[in-house]
């Protein structure tokens, strides 16, 4: 079995090759046969040392399934496997008990079968070993059984020896041949659950079990989300197997934390979630790799567990790393979490099934490994760009500014687009938007090290030109492939000049007071990355108090034009004057145009800022106060912050009103956000606005009234915004990259 069976033969004959196979094939089919009907065996295999003698591999399977796809297609010579140990010692080895532990208390079979091997050997010949499978039903392996299985080892090794004198190589294929095999008579005990297969068709009921492992695998890896593998779970196991509830739970921290769950689990996620490994418990025994736990009376396996859960409750290990039955002494499987499956009534799980439940249960463990995997990693490099953004925007009277940040949720990666507005001496700032290219955690990386470099050249009191120029000098340093492009745009506040420098980035869009929108054109350079051929050059524009900048990435247009530029100002020129003359409104309808979750494929930024005017009468009064994440006063702080302001500006009238709303608004964000949080109170001619930012990118949602256990977390937590909304004429929510600002306005009394 050293070559393609298939091969062509040449001149008029067959290929020796393949006549060797074919005789190879020809002694062990018989043999396999006779010894699955002698042994009442429900599967054989025979293993062959390899070509360079290092390992058994199995040249050819018989029996019936799910039982052939529950052995072992190799093993090094010195495994713990009946089949190494039987060729290294010369002798029949038996594993009768499933539940064998090793000596680091890891189960060696994690099937429900009893195992007996038989050296093949003969004088100057070790080809390998003859194994056997039989139910545990069929109970242990008896002296005659071991006794049979000898002789029935030694006549194939007799055979091969013949086979070797005439020249063949008694070597295994790459794969195993697989040969269906069932006894001449059925089994007691052995039949499937009813409903499975046409009855009295011999192998009907085990091929049925195997559509849904296969749709159970199909599924599982086009699963890219944990509601993804529990839906396949409840597809292909749940609902085949007729389980009331299925719930699936990760170690972590030893302890069991469940991940999804489906059908009627609400007790059974209770009694898992958060549930001891080192507890004497089923749930706990399947984390050391039991291959099946269940028990069916109240009390009877756990004293502990509550006595509504339904009467038959199944526990099956996720395992994921090395093959499903490698044992642990050679590197062996990981245990990465559990399935539960809860029945009504008692239950029976005949050896089949609970075969075909261990091997999805190995489908869903690296599964839920490689999709928790994947969400560790999204995160974080999520967490690094959140953190690379800025926490809050500065503003001066004469400017008020506003962002939005979107992932690429559709590719489940981050990129490398950001932001930032630096305030300067003088009434000036600096507004930027960049982008690198890519979607990975270094695109992430290298957006916070040019952002850090635009400010620091800003800060230092560079023009926008030279600010990218040195920033592309930094990039160059760097050392690499990434290319980036990027847009500075300086402002003075006190005359409405602005200077604006691209590199390779889209041209800022201008919404001036009339309603019509231009462009804010500039040479467009290079992209930061590629050589410059001529320094970076800038061109000066005025606004009029009143004009609306808008500086954005191409992720926010690219998906619905071929041309970003083009994209952006239909957008900008689709928002109202009314919707312009409140930048967060203004912001919102261009966040209402842009794609779902689902289909955003690139990150994308949209900046915009105000142009109010020169300092004057009619210009906003502005304050801060920052609040530390825990701070028990911090609530008390922010009402006395709004308090001294309003009395200081001569708007003492709306003290009350406004210190309420801000309490709610500052006491949500620091209970439920957990981060620091940043409030900011600005006094226009006609309406005040309160501004609290926080590090928790979830909106505050309006809940019911509920007097119920379940529902009251949840009424606490937005039971607040009711006041916000019968106090303030307008509120919202404005995610920002890295967090969300919660806003607010109430009406000047007279004003």
């Amino acid at each position: 079995m050293t070559s393609d069976p298939t091969a062509r033969g040449q001149g008029d004959g067959e290929a020796p090759e393949r006549i060797a196979v074919a005789e190879l094939v020809g002694v062990l089919r018989p043999a396999l046969a006779e010894v699955v009907d002698r042994l009442k065996a429900v599967a054989a295999v025979v293993y062959l040392v390899n070509e360079d003698r290092s390992e058994l591999w199995a040249a050819m399977i018989g029996g019936g399934l799910p039982s052939v796809y529950t052995l072992p297609g190799r093993m090094a010579l010195d495994s713990p496997h009946a089949s190494a140990q039987a060729l290294a010692s010369g002798e029949v080895r038996v594993q009768a008990d499933p539940g064998m532990r090793s000596e680091s208390g890891s189960h060696i079979i994690p099937y429900p079968y009893a195992i007996a091997s038989a050296p093949l050997l003969a004088t100057h010949h070790r080809f390998g070993a003859l194994t056997v499978l039989r139910l545990e039903t069929e109970g242990g392996y008896d002296e005659a059984d071991g006794v049979q299985l000898e002789e029935a080892g030694a006549e194939l090794a007799a055979a091969l020896v013949a086979l070797a004198e005439r020249g063949t190589a008694i070597v295994p294929g790459h794969m195993p041949v697989v040969v269906p095999m069932f006894r001449s008579a059925p089994v007691a005990g052995a039949s499937a659950a009813p409903g499975w297969g046409a009855p009295g068709v011999p192998g009907s009921a085990a091929l049925s079990f195997m559509y849904p492992l296969r749709r159970l695998a199909d599924l599982l890896n086009q699963a890219t989300t944990m509601e993804h593998v529990v839906a396949a779970a409840r597809f292909c196991i749940m609902e085949p197997f007729q389980a009331r509830a299925l719930a699936l739970a990760s170690v972590g921290e030893g302890r069991l934390w469940v991940l999804g769950h489906s059908g009627d689990s609400s007790r059974i996620v209770q009694y898992l979630h958060g549930s001891s490994v080192h507890a004497r418990t089923p749930a706990a025994e399947a984390v050391l790799g039991s291959p099946l736990c269940m028990y069916s009376d109240p009390g009877a396996a756990d004293p502990d567990r509550p006595d509504d859960v339904p009467n038959a409750t199944v526990y099956l290990p996720l395992t994921s790393g090395r093959h499903l039955f490698d044992p642990p002494v050679t590197g062996g499987r990981h245990i990465v979490g559990v399935c539960s499956l809860s029945f009504t009534g008692a239950r029976s799980f005949p050896p089949d099934v609970r075969a075909v439940l261990t091997m999805m249960a190995g489908l869903l463990g690296s599964a839920v490994e490689r999709v928790e995997l994947s969400a560790k990693r999204h995160a974080l490099a999520e967490s690094v760009q959140k953190w690379l953004l800025p926490h809050m925007l500065p503003e001066l009277p004469q400017l008020t500014t506003t962002a939005r940040y979107w992932p690429a949720t559709a590719t489940a990666e981050v990129g490398g687009d950001w932001y930032d507005v630096i305030e300067l001496p003088g009434d000036r700032v600096v507004l930027a938007v960049g982008d690198v290219e890519g979607h990975a955690i270094e695109s992430a990386a290298l957006m916070g090290q040019l952002r850090s470099a635009v400010v620091a050249y800003a800060t230092e009191g560079h023009r926008p030109a030279a600010i990218i120029d040195r920033t592309a000098a930094l990039l160059a340093h760097l050392g690499t492939d990434l290319l980036a492009t990027c847009c500075v745009v300086l402002m003075d506040a006190a005359d409405g000049v602005v200077e604006v420098a691209l590199a390779g980035h889209p041209e800022p869009l201008v919404q001036r007071p009339d309603g019509s929108v231009g462009a804010l054109d500039a040479p467009v350079n290079v992209p930061l990355g590629v050589a410059a051929p001529t320094p970076y050059r800038a061109r000066e524009h005025t606004v009029e108090p009143g004009s609306v900048l808008m500086l954005y990435t191409d992720g926010l247009t690219d998906w619905r034009a071929p041309d970003p530029a083009a994209g952006a100002r239909a957008l900008l020129e689709a928002g109202s004057r009314e919707a312009a003359s409140n930048l967060e409104n203004l912001a919102d309808h261009l966040v209402a145009e842009v794609p779902g979750p689902q289909q955003r494929r690139d990150d994308a930024v949209l900046l915009l800022a105000r142009y109010e005017g020169a300092r004057g009468e009619g210009a906003p009064r502005t304050g801060r106060l920052h609040i530390q994440r825990h701070d028990l006063h911090g609530v008390k702080k922010a009402r006395s912050f709004v308090a001294d302001l309003l009395d200081c500006w001569g708007l003492a009238t709306m003290s009350d009103d406004l210190q309420l709303v801000t309490s709610e608004v500052v006491t949500n964000a620091l209970v439920h956000a957990g981060s620091d949080v940043d409030v900011r109170l600005r006094a226009f001619t006609d309406y005040v606005r309160l501004d609290v930012r926080d590090s928790d990118s979830n909106p505050p949602v309006p809940s019911s009234f509920s007097l119920s256990e379940e529902g009251s977390s949840q009424a606490e937590h937005g039971r607040g915004l009711f006041l916000v909304e019968a106090l303030a004429r307008a509120w919202n929510t404005s995610p920002n990259g890295r967090g969300k600002t919660v806003w607010l306005e109430l009406a000047v009394p007279g004003a």
